[in-house]
């Protein structure tokens, strides 16, 4: 049995919480927040848990396998390295780190003392996430040629990240799931319309060796909630509606057939229009199917697709696009 103990049991962690408690081969044994009213909740929903406000206590415990970090993107690093050097393994929340440099020093970290590290990239768990990389590796949709995310809502602001590091890091983990190159540069635009110094608007610019481009549009700002996804290929077209509680993927056989005669500048457009299919989906809850492959990982050592190299990739990405933003949507090369 893997005793997990959890630290930070704020907007996230509840739902680490339920998850670790309920997946086979896990237990949660420890809950540790600074607040104590939010740790009489956790006490009455779970009365057999532990609770604590004093982060070292859990990590001093003989009993904790496993912590799970669900704090600040600006306490992971060093939240992590002290769990780390008291043999702990790490599940950490997104994004993994603020710095390529903390990322890589924390898998060599962990890698020397033989532990595991997981980053809480939950929507690559989900069924939609799952069926789309399927299908894009069954090469049902073709050579791809662009990618195109919003993700908007009203709230929640942060007061230690921006909107990019806030919700970006969703759909460039996604990316680069289903993605099977890594982007040449990007291009971020964005601004700050309150006075805490962080971007609640941004829109970031892809691109990929191969043509390929992707297009994320994140934004704290928006009176309604959306999250859409439009992935084209050569052969076909999707659309994941992650709002549309029944039919969140839907694949269109549409296109274009382009044709071109030697000498002439004219191109010759058919446009290809057929059936919509909408394939079933897995309803396994995407955060219960992560717990149960972190106590895979940490047990069988069984290969997981959020590991600290995926969670590295994507925090130098996010580097990447937060240099570009903060100049203005300066191109910068990755």
């Amino acid at each position: 049995m893997l005793n997990i103990g959890v630290i930070g049991y704020g907007y996230w962690g509840p739902n680490i919480v339920r998850n670790f408690n309920g997946a086979s081969g896990a237990q949660v044994k420890m809950v540790c927040d600074v607040n104590q009213q939010v740790l009489n909740k956790a006490k009455k929903i779970f009365p057999h848990i532990e609770t604590t406000t004093d982060m070292e206590e859990l990590l001093r415990s003989p009993d904790i396998d496993a912590v799970a970090i669900v704090t600040p993107v600006s306490t992971h690093y060093k939240i992590a390295q002290k769990a780390l050097k008291r043999k702990k393994h790490i599940f950490i929340e997104k994004p993994f780190t603020f710095t390529s440099s903390e990322a890589e020093e924390l898998i060599e970290m962990a890698e020397s003392k033989d532990l595991k590290i997981m980053v809480d990239h939950t929507f690559l768990y989900t069924g939609a996430v799952r069926k789309i990389k399927q299908l894009v590796d069954e090469n049902t949709l073709g050579k791809l040629l662009y990618f195109d995310s919003t993700r908007v809502n009203l709230g929640l602001f942060q007061h230690d990240i921006n909107v990019l590091w806030d919700l970006a890091c969703h759909d460039i983990s996604i990316m680069l799931h289903i993605m099977k190159e890594w982007p040449s540069a990007v291009i971020a635009t964005g601004t700050v319309h309150f006075k805490n110094d962080q971007e609640n608007v941004a829109y970031l610019t892809f691109y990929f060796p191969s043509r390929m481009i992707a297009h994320i549009n994140v934004n704290w700002l928006s009176p309604v909630k959306i999250r859409t996804t439009l992935i084209a290929g050569e052969k076909k077209m999707l659309v994941w509606n992650d709002i549309d509680p029944d039919e969140k993927i839907k694949i269109y056989d549409k296109g274009v057939n382009i044709e071109s005669k030697e000498g002439q500048y004219k191109l010759l457009v058919d446009y290809r229009s057929g059936d919509i299919w909408v394939p079933k989906l897995e309803q396994t809850e995407a955060l219960k199917r992560m717990a149960e492959s972190f106590v895979d990982y940490v047990e069988h050592g069984t290969k997981i697709i959020n590991d600290g190299y995926a969670g590295l990739q994507v925090v130098k990405l996010l580097q990447a696009a937060n240099r570009s933003l903060k100049n203005m949507g300066e191109t910068v090369k990755i």
